[in-house]
């Protein structure tokens, strides 16, 4: 039984897509929230769990729509062709919004705090203030640490003219719900034309393509993307780019004919496999044994720890380098994606030789090596960073090529949408929790705490994982005459 690489990467089209996009959403939707509109951490966090929260209840659901949907272009296919149009024509808009904050900002030119002394000798006080157009105001010694420009924009340019924030989060909401339409049929299409053995090697091409759209964001946001600036380049070009890939996508895979060849495939070499299901079928058989369950109880939770380490990391490190390294933000992030995009292959073939779950405690060690290490980096040696984040994206590369194969592995082929939403419910829960969380964290005691948390979260799912004892691929003999017991000539 061997993968069919080509088809694999013509659907991997999809998810580079998709990864392309989030690589977009979380480096500068978290800048335009802090820098545009003058929300603190914790409230950029709240506005960067939008999609996460959306995405707890939209993914699960889209993916059983999926499964039950019958078009003669597939059940996956007609979800990412709408979902992928309305978000490009929307992120344009989110742009054009963020424009006209930025020249709000700029017409109301706010500059740095100044201080002035009033009195003398002992009875000198000095007051710290700042002054947009004909407002000023003034602050005590204490209050200065807090009086940098995003409070500047929130009091005196956001707070007084709420409207485009407003605008802001409502064309945001509808951008994220378009996106969860189709991440779950796109995500679910890999294992639909892929059968079981081979889904570890299968996941690793689709998180290969997933980084390389990473890699694409991230090379053109370092031309064109630029801090007080418009970003409407960074979306027009994202927008132009997802509509690429997407005709690729549309013109080469033939989803309900792959879906048909798996199956064939499946059957031949003795796996075993199920297609359809009839409507009045639904729901049975599908009781799990009680130690399968635990197991499957456990991979969820090893998720939700997991994600929340790392989504931390990245929700937060386009802030965190620039303003507490005094670094930027791109290159760590792209070397990152780098180290990942050159382990998926031996990583698929790891997991497969291994098994999934001694390989992703492998990479479990590796992530929370990193984090642990990334919290020793400062301002002085902030080009550590870059080694970090070569390890971190190894170490996430490890479990995430082999952790969603896990849960599909206990699917029945007919309802593997359900089964990838359970996958989205426990990382997105995570992903809820962890940016609002960890901002508040920071806001109360400094950037400082970001990387230690990140490697706590990720050692605990090191213990939760270590109990799992189902979710690996069975051995299969490379045709059905093996299977039973004969000799291939």
């Amino acid at each position: 039984m061997k993968l069919n690489s080509k088809r694999t990467i013509l659907v991997g089209f999809a998810f580079l897509l998709i990864c392309m996009f989030w690589s977009v959403y979380d480096s500068v939707i978290a800048k335009v929230a802090i820098s545009s509109f003058g929300l603190n951490q914790f409230w950029s966090g709240l506005v960067m769990s939008i999609d996460n929260i959306l995405a707890l209840v939209l993914l699960p659901l889209f993916g059983v729509w999926s499964d039950k949907t019958k078009t003669r272009f597939g059940k996956r296919t007609p979800y990412i062709f709408i979902g992928t149009v309305v978000a490009a024509i929307f992120i344009v808009a989110i742009g054009a919004i963020d424009f006209m904050q930025q020249q709000a900002i700029a017409s109301a030119a706010i500059g740095g705090v100044k201080s002035m002394t009033i009195g003398e000798g002992a009875n000198a006080v000095t007051q710290f203030y700042y002054t947009i157009g004909e407002v000023t105001k003034f602050f005590t010694t204490k209050d200065l640490a807090a009086v940098d420009r995003s409070t500047q924009i929130w009091a005196l340019v956001t707070s007084s003219n709420i409207g485009y924030l407003a605008a802001f989060v409502g064309i945001l909401l509808i951008v994220l719900v378009a996106m969860a339409s189709f991440r779950t049929p796109a995500v679910s299409l890999m294992p639909d034309v892929t059968p079981k053995p081979l889904r570890s090697k299968g996941n690793a091409i689709i998180n290969l393509m997933g980084t390389a759209g990473g890699i694409v964001a991230l090379v053109y946001m370092s031309f064109v993307t630029k801090d007080y600036q418009s970003y409407i380049p960074t979306f027009i070009l994202t927008a132009a780019l997802m509509i690429v890939f997407l005709v690729i996508f549309l013109a080469t895979v033939k989803e309900i004919k792959w879906t048909k060849e798996r199956h064939e495939q499946s059957l031949a070499y003795g796996v075993e496999d199920v297609i359809e299901v009839k409507e009045e079928e639904a729901g049975k058989g599908e009781k799990m044994s009680k130690e399968v369950r635990i197991s499957f109880l456990l991979i969820l939770a090893s998720l939700v720890l997991w994600f929340i380490g790392y989504n931390a990391a990245t929700s937060k490190f386009s802030v965190y380098a620039t303003d507490y390294l005094d670094i930027g933000f791109t290159l760590p992030l792209l070397i990152a994606n780098g180290a990942a995009l050159i382990s998926y292959i031996p990583i698929g073939i790891l997991g497969t030789k291994i098994g999934r779950r001694k390989t992703i405690l492998i990479g479990i060690v590796i992530l929370t090596a990193a984090f642990i290490g990334g919290s020793f980096v400062t301002a002085n040696t902030g080009f550590l960073m870059f080694a970090v984040m070569a390890f971190a994206g190894i170490g996430w590369a490890t479990i995430n090529v082999n952790s969603y194969p896990m849960i599909v592995e206990l699917s029945r082929g007919s309802n593997i949408g359900k089964y990838t939403g359970y996958y989205y419910t426990a990382s997105m829960a995570a992903q809820i929790f962890t940016p609002m969380f960890s901002g508040l964290l920071m806001d109360q005691w400094g950037y400082g705490i970001l990387f230690p948390y990140c490697a706590i979260f990720c050692g605990l799912a090191f213990f939760t994982m270590f109990f799992v004892k189902h979710g690996d691929a069975k051995a299969v003999p490379t045709s059905k005459l093996e299977a039973l017991g004969g000799v291939e000539d």
